[in-house]
Formats: structure tokens, C-alpha cells, sequence
């Protein structure tokens, strides 16, 4: 970064506002010296606006597998063939509540059920509501994930209980056919102004590593900021066996740090939270907190273990971050 791009980005953390597209394409390709002051920039960032609590967030595959879109990324979609992702049928409303029962031993601010296919629909998608309905004093907020839902679902998520919907866009719009061809990226941008209208607050963000350049990731934060999301997730790829990507390199973990520093500096506003792909990380997991990070999901992933909420909670507490829980 040069000298006017340095200052560029201290003038928009001092002015509370968001880095131009310039500096964004800049972070990205800060080195490794510039680093320390990119992630500086960033951590103040979300300190003015978070504080030192951190909301954390876990999921529950209630639906799994024989997916009929075709995202390259996904061990769940039916085109590809040999993946290790489970199938299973929608689960029953006692099952789901079982699976709520269990998370709400843990200190979760949101708790969401996921489902794979292109929409859940008719009485499928009623048996999440009743589901949900009957969980309302839960000590989490309820967050759905059931694909690209037209208006009036989303409405019927939101009253039966649901807070949050989680839809990622997964790439930049000038990338998104070499993820997914069977449907668009306008589709996904619908299905999160449609929840925005419909009363849900949005979660929504994308996968990196997935051949995108730089110029792509600074595309994909600048349309989620024109979207005013609330809480951005950022998955980083786990190269899964089966699929189109599995050959793909996982990216480092500095490329990883700059790439969650410029979500923060994009969006000042929303939670930033770190989703799959931690492990890629390593040894260096506990600095996404650093980059830029306010949000965590913890516990298993969708078709990919992650690891024990014990380690979570400790690596937080010997941070002097603390959990936020339900409002």
C-alpha cells in the first residue's frame, strides 16, 4: 500500500465510514510488513462499533443431500457423485426441537436450521414453522437457511418465530456462473431483499478460495454493503472430495486475515462472522478477532465437523472477548 491508500484507510476508521474500492483492492494485496497495521485498522474498527462481545452462532442440517443445484463448492449437490455428504429426508418437528433442545445448552445468540435443495416449499416448509413455533422462549434467537424462498415464505418464516435468514450470495456476480449454473445470482439477491422486506434480519455473505480474484472478493463486499445485511459469514473453501473443487488450494492464512480485514473495512456496519474454514487458519485462528471478526460459528458445519465449542469459549475468554446472547 502506498502512502495515499494508508491514509485513505485511517480517514475512513477515524470518520466512521467505509474504504473505497481502491484501498479495498489494496488490502488485498498488502504484504506481509503492511499487515499488522491493516489488521490495526480493522480491530479498531470493530471496537467502536462492537465492542469486545462476540455473537456466536451454530447450525443443524435438518434436510441433507440429493441437492438439485450444482454448486461447485457443495458435497450435497446430485450432480456430483462419490461426495461424503449424508442424505437424509427432512427431518420430523420432534427431531428438529431435539436438535434446538441440545444447542440451547450452548451460549448461542442464533440457532439455524438448514435445509439443501433449490426451496423448501408447501407442507415442508410449514413443518419448520410448526417446528419453530412451539420453540419461542429459547434462549437463542431462531435463524432458517431453505434457499431461494419468494416473499410470502419468508413471511411465514417470520411469524412463526424465525429473527434471522441466512441466504449467501457465495460469489461475486461477475463469478457467480463458475460456482452455480442452476440458478442466478439476481435469484439470491432477490431472496435477501424479499427477507429484508418480509421483517428478517439478514445473514449474508459467500465462500473465498474459489479462483476469484481480488478485484471479485472486493465486488462481493461492496454488493453486500449496498445490500445493508446485517451480519456477513465468511466461508473460506474446504476443498471437498467429488466435487468440481476438490483439486482447488485451500488459501493461507495471511491471504485469509487481509481477506476478513477488507469485510470489516467494507462494512463497518455489519457483524462480520467466520464461518467454515477455520482450520485453514491453524495456528493462527484466535486472530481472526483481530482482522476484523465479531461473529463466530461454532460446532459442525453442513457436510464438515468443526471443532468443540469448549476450545471456542476458552480461546475467547483468554482473548477478554465476551459472548453475547439473545436480546
Amino acid at each position: 500500500m502506498d502512502r495515499n491508500e494508508k491514509q485513505a484507510l485511517w480517514n475512513a476508521v477515524h470518520g466512521g465510514g467505509a474504504i473505497d474500492e481502491h484501498t479495498a483492492v489494496s488490502v488485498l494485496g498488502a504484504s506481509h510488513g503492511e499487515l499488522a497495521e491493516i489488521l490495526h485498522a480493522a480491530h479498531t474498527m470493530t471496537m467502536r462499533r462492537f465492542g469486545r462481545e462476540v455473537s456466536l452462532c451454530s447450525i443443524a442440517n435438518v434436510r441433507s443431500g440429493n441437492c438439485s443445484e450444482d454448486c461447485s463448492f457443495c458435497a450435497q449437490s446430485s450432480h456430483f457423485k462419490g461426495t461424503p455428504a449424508p442424505t437424509y429426508p427432512l427431518m420430523s418437528v420432534d427431531e428438529i426441537r431435539d436438535c434446538a433442545e441440545k444447542a440451547g445448552q450452548s451460549p448461542l445468540e442464533f440457532f439455524s436450521y438448514v435445509t439443501s435443495g433449490r426451496a423448501l416449499k408447501g407442507k415442508s416448509l410449514e413443518h419448520v414453522c410448526e417446528a419453530v413455533d412451539g420453540m419461542r422462549e429459547k434462549s437463542f434467537n431462531h435463524c432458517a437457511s431453505l434457499g431461494c424462498l419468494d416473499f410470502d415464505s419468508l413471511k411465514k418464516l417470520h411469524e412463526s418465530g424465525v429473527v434471522r435468514y441466512h441466504h449467501n450470495l457465495e460469489a461475486a456476480e461477475s463469478y457467480f456462473s463458475n460456482v452455480c449454473t442452476t440458478h442466478s445470482y439476481d435469484e439470491r439477491v432477490r431472496t435477501v431483499r424479499d427477507a429484508k422486506k418480509a421483517g428478517l434480519e439478514v445473514c449474508c455473505g459467500g465462500l473465498l478460495g474459489l479462483g476469484e480474484s481480488h478485484q471479485q472478493r472486493v465486488e462481493l463486499a461492496l454488493a453486500l454493503a449496498e445490500l445493508e445485511v446485517d451480519s456477513i459469514p465468511l466461508n473460506f473453501l474446504i476443498p471437498i472430495p467429488g466435487t468440481p473443487l476438490e483439486d482447488v488450494e485451500p488459501l493461507q492464512p495471511l491471504e485469509i486475515l487481509l481477506t476478513i480485514a477488507m469485510f470489516r473495512l467494507v462494512n463497518p456496519h455489519a457483524e462480520v462472522r467466520m464461518a467454515a474454514g477455520r482450520s485453514a487458519l491453524r495456528s493462527l485462528q484466535s486472530f481472526i478477532f483481530h482482522a476484523g471478526c465479531n461473529g463466530l460459528m461454532v460446532g459442525d458445519f453442513l457436510t464438515v465437523s468443526g471443532q468443540g465449542i469448549d476450545h471456542d469459549l476458552t480461546m475467547l475468554e483468554d482473548l477478554g472477548l465476551t459472548v453475547r446472547t439473545k436480546k
